[in-house]
């Protein structure tokens, strides 16, 4: 009796993954981490809600599929890791597609295309990448940005100033930590926009090759990785990411 009781208690004490990460697939609902500081693209809206770009693309995936999906605002670096782990499904957060990455995760085809963008200050004597050799560049760690930086001042250089979210990055240039802060073009442009009275201005180099943002699943899911290539298709087909994004992705 003892025995039967204390199998009656594990069996009741169980976590119900029917509506999580790694759950029953006729459930239907998808766990999806992202980095909501980076407007337009995912950010807090004022009730606290996850809004943007991207969150717009999936929810339109997820109609198309219906399914149900869910959004966790992890943070950029901690969302690798959830997806990695399983605590999600996938990720969405502008994440470009690299070699480097598809080693340690699978991706969907992409959705949306960008590149980076110099945002320095309006006075500033800067015309192209190659001005900021010697200066000091702010980006938010661990991303492209932060790579093609590595490529100009080193590996370890001291004069990269790494920050966790993108707003920081552009912070540490307005506050003089940093001589020009380097993003992808939606994010920038949009904090230009959105700060008319900061004084600043954009500068675009051709050395700066065109990124590709897709779906970031754990390596080997090759099932879910063919369902979000399936919406992502349908809304290319159907011309909804057009409408969403403003331009056709290749």
């Amino acid at each position: 009796m003892i025995l039967l009781l204390a199998s009656l208690t594990l069996f009741g004490c169980g976590t119900d993954s029917s509506n999580g990460a790694g759950g029953d697939d006729d459930s239907k609902k998808y766990v999806i981490a992202t980095d909501a500081t980076y407007a337009p693209m995912e950010y807090m809206d004022d009730e606290g809600n996850i809004v943007g770009t991207d969150i717009d693309i999936v929810n339109a995936i997820a109609e198309e599929l219906d399914i149900e999906v869910e959004f966790k605002n992890y943070g950029w670096e901690p969302l690798f890791t959830a997806v990695q782990n399983g605590e999600v499904d996938f990720a969405v957060s502008s994440i470009t597609i690299t070699d480097e990455r598809k080693q340690t995760f699978d991706f969907s085809e992409p959705y949306y295309a960008a590149n980076q963008l110099i945002l320095v200050p309006e006075d500033s004597e800067v015309e192209k990448f190659e001005d900021l050799k010697d200066s000091k560049v702010s980006v938010q760690i661990n991303t492209t940005g932060h790579e093609v930086v590595k490529g100009l001042l080193g590996m370890t250089s001291s004069k990269i100033v790494a920050t966790e979210t993108m707003p920081l990055a552009i912070s540490e240039m307005i506050n003089g930590n940093a001589d020009a802060a380097i993003g992808d073009n939606a994010v920038i442009n949009e904090y230009k926009k959105n700060n008319p009275k900061v004084k600043l201005k954009t500068v675009e180099d051709s050395a700066f090759e065109k990124e590709y943002y897709g779906l970031m699943v754990k390596k080997g899911n090759t099932e879910l990785i063919e369902l979000l290539n399936e919406g992502i298709q349908k809304l290319k087909d159907n011309g909804k990411l057009k409408e969403i994004t403003g331009f056709d992705v290749e």
